[in-house]
């Protein structure tokens, strides 16, 4: 297995597809504490047109966890460190909440970022209500309790089958308590709206009208706030939008990407 070494810290990744449509491969950054299955949606339907990349944040799954707590500086190093370990000189990067956080300060300092997509994103910190997604991954009970707070009730009701599926996929690949928590200290002042005019690149901002963790309206905020953000509310959707609504999603982001390729 691929990893990547930042420092004296391991992290791991995970390459697939060709690229056939594009040189410039698509690189995931999770939600606190979540493993790379929570892109396993978007995964499926860009690996082809695009190569891709699925890594584990420190402090996560096949990553080293080491002590937190962590800073936003800390984890966009090690994005810069996985992209230039795979060989990326560019990447379109789609994250998710606090990846989001991860991925706007990233590409602040970056010149390898050409695109982001965001989900369930904010601006600041006092935005992000994350705890209640968060839970031991060797506690099934709680992992199941846990999705309430991130997928809506319809969602939950029409497919507990997949949900039962993410419990599973949460046990053997989620960050432990102290894995997450050091996540979350990264979030502690993080305030972009004075510099979101700064970033200048194309941004799709897609958010869940019902996401009970980070407000729909934080969402819209922040792509006013950048020059190039074009926002997409998912009606109904929960924090875990790109999970509930993994069609529309996916033809939204490769729809993004392509006009971005075609110039």
């Amino acid at each position: 297995m691929p990893t990547a070494s930042n420092g004296d810290v391991s992290l791991y990744y995970r390459v697939d597809g060709d690229g056939s449509e594009s040189s410039t491969p698509v690189v995931f950054v999770s939600e606190a504490g979540l493993g790379g299955w929570s892109w396993g949606w978007q995964h499926a339907s860009l690996t082809g047109p695009f190569e891709t990349v699925v890594w584990d944040l420190r402090g996560t799954g096949r990553s080293d966890a080491p002590p937190g707590p962590y800073d936003l500086e800390t984890l966009t190093s090690d994005l810069e460190t996985v992209l230039s370990d795979c060989g990326a000189r560019k990447a379109h990067v789609v994250a998710a909440g606090f990846g989001g956080a991860v991925a706007l300060t990233a590409a602040r300092t970056s010149s390898r970022i050409e695109t982001l997509t965001l989900f369930g994103t904010a601006a600041r910190e006092d935005a992000f209500e994350l705890e209640d997604l968060l839970a031991p991954p060797d506690d099934r009970e709680a992992l199941e309790e846990s999705l309430e707070s991130a997928l809506s009730a319809e969602f939950r009701d029409a497919q507990p089958e997949v949900c039962e599926g993410i419990v599973d996929w949460r046990a053997d690949g989620d960050a432990d308590e102290a894995g997450w928590r050091a996540q979350l200290a990264a979030l502690e002042g993080f305030d972009a709206r004075e510099w979101l005019v700064e970033l200048t690149l194309p941004t799709l901002v897609c958010h869940g009208t019902g996401d009970g963790l980070v407000p729909a309206e934080s969402g819209r905020d922040l792509a006013r706030g950048l020059p190039r953000g074009e926002f997409e509310p998912l009606e109904g959707a929960g924090h875990l939008c790109f999970v509930e609504r993994s069609r529309t999603v996916n033809d939204r982001i490769l729809g993004f990407l392509e006009s971005y390729e075609d110039g």
